[in-house]
Formats: structure tokens, sequence, C-alpha cells
């Protein structure tokens, strides 16, 4: 297979946005914030049927921005999806090099630049940059900090195919037309699905950026911390319908007597006894008594994390229309074909 390859690419940052207009104006800076080339990049930010005021704020912005970068609005109101929004900027994309972020990332200067830099290889059909927290100082921001739970680490690690994470993802778009799109009803475990698409069905190759960093804010309240996490336990189900990739193992209830009598006869009182007789982290802005906290409540917010996530897994089942693939030409194959379709791409 011969791969393309253009020293100076266009690129297409698609965005898909759901009642994002808090979120909107600060995404905007960091788009015009950015040290590549403007003259070489769109920005599609797809309204994905949003009912408060993102769709008056995109014309807004199309207009105040268009010295300076060029924001396409784009409407998708007919999927209730990420993916399908992220569909309509692909088909709607000039770029060569289609770019995913999302309305609550936050870019930073040189992200662009970087992600980009992986496609001079010519083999690189997907390249994927880090994700990091915003600041935050709840305990619960704390703790996602400590295990840096956003990473494409933890991602690109996966024991079946490494895959990037939609909040900071690039692909050629020469990839999507010869494996398809996003599953346009799948509502969670898109991005992986697409990359293991990639990876089975083509010669393209991954790549990861770690200096192309987006931030995302970590979850600050107890019901965000556990939706997150059931999301994780429904993606595990989706892809093991779609791919076979193996479950979650849960644990039983012997596991979680354990690992609390652990907690209480061991780490509990290791805890305290490490913050009487040491001093404070050194360089840590975290006041002693929260440090203390985080330590004692680790484990029991690592329960509740793998409690909320095999509570998505069981509970989760794929729907029918979620197996269906969308394609970028209607003309070719119809703008959506089954899963498993013996079709030819365009």
């Amino acid at each position: 297979m011969s791969f393309p390859t253009d020293p100076q690419p266009q690129v297409s940052v698609i965005v898909p946005i759901y009642n994002g207009e808090n979120d909107l104006p600060d995404l905007v800076e960091c788009l015009r914030a950015q040290t590549f080339p403007s003259e070489q990049v769109e920005y599609l930010l797809v309204d994905n049927g949003s009912g408060d005021r993102t769709p008056q704020l995109l014309q807004s912005l199309r207009e105040s921005c268009h010295h300076s970068i060029t924001i396409q609005p784009l409407l998708e109101n007919q999927i209730q999806s990420s993916y399908a929004a992220r569909n309509t900027g692909i088909r709607a994309a000039k770029g060569a090099i289609l770019v995913f972020t999302d309305a609550d990332c936050r870019p930073q200067a040189d992200w662009l630049s970087e992600l980009v830099k992986g496609f001079a290889d010519p083999a690189v059909g997907m390249v994927a940059g880090e994700i990091l927290a915003l600041p935050g100082d709840t305990l619960l921001e704390r703790y996602a900090d400590r295990h840096e739970t956003l990473s494409q680490k933890h991602t690109l690690a996966h024991s079946f195919y490494p895959y990037g994470q939609t909040a900071n993802l690039a692909v050629r778009r020469a990839a999507l037309e010869q494996v398809g799109l996003f599953r346009p009803y799948l509502t969670t475990g898109g991005d992986a699905d697409l990359c293991w698409r990639i990876q089975q069905q083509s010669d393209w190759q991954m790549q990861f950026a770690a200096a192309a960093i987006v931030r995302h804010r970590h979850r600050a309240t107890v019901a965000e911390l556990c939706s997150q996490w059931r999301r994780y336990g429904r993606s595990n189900r989706y892809l093991h319908e779609l791919h076979g990739v193996s479950l979650m193992k849960e644990m039983a209830m012997p596991d979680y007597l354990y690992r609390w009598s652990r907690w209480l006869l061991k780490e509990a009182p290791r805890a305290v006894k490490n913050t009487v007789m040491n001093s404070p982290q050194a360089g840590s802005k975290v006041p002693v008594v929260d440090q203390l906290i985080d330590q004692l409540l680790d484990t029991p917010l690592d329960l509740l994390c793998s409690r909320s996530r095999a509570q998505g897994q069981r509970q989760a089942s794929l729907p029918a229309l979620a197996k269906e693939v969308a394609w970028i030409t209607e003309e070719a194959v119809g703008a959506i074909a089954p899963a498993n379709a013996t079709v030819s791409p365009p």
C-alpha cells in the first residue's frame, strides 16, 4: 500500500457541541491562540440539537472571528449522538487531516502544530495527543488527577488494539474513506471502535504525540464521577459486542470485603501515621488535612468507580442501530451501511 503525504496538509478541526454555550467562548479563544497557520485550518463546530444559546453563539463567533480563524457552524439534529455530529463535520470538511476535540476541552497553543507533526510519516493514519486535567482543587478532581483518569496512556495501552479518545485525536481522511466513519447511533466507545476498524482493515499506523495537549476538567461531584464510570462500563459492553473484547471482571462480595478490611485495618491507620509523623508532601499546595483526606478516601473512591463501571457494563445492551457504520459518500454506499456488511468503500 502506498501512503499519501503532504508537507503542509489542510486541517479540519471538528467539535461536536450539545448545550455548550458556557464552554464555547473559552474554547474559541484556545482555537484563536493556535500556532498552526490559520490559513491551513478550518474549525467545524457542530451543534447537536442544543436547547440553549449555542446556535446563536456559533453564528456570533463565526462573524467576530472571521479575521483571525475560519469557523463554520454546522447542525446535526437528526441523531442525538456526538459521533453523528462528528460525521456531519467530516462530510463538510475540506482537510486531508481531520482533528477531533470536544467543546469542554481547552487545547493548548501548540496543540495542532504538535498533533499534525505525526503525519510527516506517510504510514501514520492516526495521531492521538495527550489529555491533561484543568486545574481543580476539589477532592474528586485531585483523585482523578492522581490516577490520570483522562490520560491517553490508558487507551493507547489497551490489550486489544491501541486507540485515542476523540477529545484529542487526528485521523487521515483517506483512512475514513477506506473503513467508514463513526457509528452514528453509538453513544460511547465510538473512538475505540473507529481506531480498531482502521487498524484491523487497513495498514495505517497509530502514533502518540505527547506534546499535543488538550486540557479537560475532571468531574467535581460524586454523581458526575459515577456517571463517568458507568459510561466506561457501557463502552466495555458495546465494544465486547462489536469486537469481542473481554468484559471487565466484576468484583464479588468477598473481593469487596477484602478491600474494605485492608483499608480499615492497614491503609487508613498508615495514612494517619504518615501524616502525623512526616511533613506535608514537598511542594504540594494541598493543605495537610486535605492530603490526609485524599489518602483516606483513595480506596473508597476506587471501589465506587469500580462498582459504577460494573453497573454500566451489566445494564448496557447494544442497540441494533448502533452496529451501523456511516460513510463519507452517500452516493457510493448509502449514508449508513450495516456493520460487517460487504460493501466497497468509496
